[in-house]
């Protein structure tokens, strides 16, 4: 046994003073880290909901999936309090890329005192599921057929994994999680926007103990959070600009809500946009290269006017809307 997967829960914090929540719950966590801890984001804002939700999961053992527009911070949200609870967390993305192999493990040849032995290598759930780690399926809803169906073996109430090349059962450790993050709950791309998405199992959908939706944070916290991140905007006069960005990146939200954009800007997008003011000093040269040069070249003259909506000047794709309109 490793030091790692012989380590157990050893506190009880308050999610009160840790998480700012009021409630009296208590949830279980480790007095140290190790490697596989996510670093805290100091500048990170909870929501009060999908926290409980996730706690719920750490605490209890519940099998809790987060769903969500993309950008909104689904998997930092998980991160952000598994560091706070100094649980280990690997993050795995179930795209077209990962396959059933990866997931369960494969022979391998190694040396062994100077001779090439095959061996059994195991993937990345027996190995989580050995230790006391939140494992997180990231995208979700974006898996092949055949690696879904090794993760409902795990979805079982038991969670017991057999290892068929190695006539092995796999239980888990007690201080084991599991998570996911996906944009449509197993709907598929109903609606355009997430290619590669699949319809998902419904059976394999119900047994998610929990499914918490997180949504884009109000406007002041955003606010708060991009000022964190770039202290030269700390200042009232900081803050009027910045309120300003977040006001373009909430109309880029609705336009992709309402299908007339095909991007959006996420709050990490609205960092980056702060973050290239500092270099270029100009809002709209900062917009373009951050945003705008991202956009299909059809939807520039939409986000150009949402630019000039909030700022009150124009950006060169704002006379390409008025061409159009003439």
């Amino acid at each position: 046994m490793t030091e790692l997967s012989a380590a157990r829960p050893d506190r009880m914090i308050s999610v009160r003073e840790v998480f700012g929540i009021d409630t009296d719950l208590r949830v279980p966590a480790f007095a140290e880290g190790e490697e596989h801890v996510p670093e805290i984001d100091h500048a990170y804002r909870f929501n009060p909901d999908v926290t409980l939700a996730l706690l719920a999961g750490f605490s209890r053992g519940r099998r809790v999936m987060v769903q969500g527009l993309h950008g909104t911070g689904k998997s930092s949200h998980i991160e952000q309090v598994a560091a706070r609870l100094n649980w280990p967390c690997v993050r795995v993305n179930l795209d077209g890329h990962v396959s059933r192999l990866d997931l369960v493990g494969k022979d391998a040849v190694v040396l062994r005192e100077g001779k090439q032995v095959t061996e059994f290598q195991e993937g990345i759930v027996p190995w989580a599921l050995q230790r006391p780690v939140a494992l997180i399926f990231d995208e979700y809803d974006a898996g092949r057929p055949d690696v879904m169906f090794v993760i409902q073996r795990i979805l079982e109430r038991d969670g017991k994994l057999t290892l068929m090349d190695q006539n092995r059962v796999v239980s888990p450790h007690p201080g084991f999680r599991l998570f996911a993050t996906a944009n449509t709950v197993g709907l598929g791309n109903l609606s355009g926007l997430y290619h590669g998405a699949q319809r998902l199992n419904h059976a394999q959908i119900d047994r998610w103990n929990i499914v918490a939706t997180l949504n884009y944070l109000p406007r002041p916290e955003e606010i708060a959070i991009v000022q964190a991140r770039v202290p030269q905007f700390a200042d009232a006069a900081g803050r009027k600009l910045i309120d300003s960005m977040v006001a373009v990146a909430e109309l880029t939200r609705n336009g992709f809500a309402a299908g007339d954009l095909s991007t959006l800007m996420s709050p990490r997008t609205v960092i980056t946009w702060a973050e290239n003011m500092e270099i270029f000093r100009d809002p709209a040269l900062a917009f373009r290269l951050s945003f705008v040069n991202k956009c299909d070249e059809a939807e520039r003259a939409i986000v150009a006017e949402y630019f000039q909506r909030c700022f009150d000047r124009e950006l060169d794709e704002s006379h390409q809307l008025a061409m159009q309109a003439g």
